[in-house]
């Protein structure tokens, strides 16, 4: 079987090696896999819906980055509040 690619389709596999490439400081297979969430982001901001969203490499960068940021930034906040406030009263005794 083969399989052709559009100059397009090239292109746009090019933007998104050069995007994984600065995210992870010369990209590897097993930054792939062990980071295959982040990988899956760049992705996403890259293609949607089977259409190319953007091409920039930086500005894809920087939606991952502010994504990333609110991820952690509500991951901490959900942390905080599972804190039963029990235990909370009982660290000001």
């Amino acid at each position: 079987m083969t399989l052709l690619l559009s100059p397009a389709d090239v292109k746009y596999m090019n933007v998104l090696v050069e995007t994984l490439d600065k995210c992870f400081s010369n990209v590897c297979e097993l930054d792939i896999v062990l980071n295959y969430s982040k990988m899956h982001t760049v992705l996403d901001e890259i293609v949607f819906g089977d259409q190319v969203l953007e091409t920039s490499s930086t500005e894809v960068i920087k939606a991952v980055e502010d994504l990333l940021s609110l991820s952690l930034l509500e991951a901490a906040s959900n942390a905080i509040s599972l804190v039963p406030k029990s235990v909370s009263g009982w660290r000001g005794r």
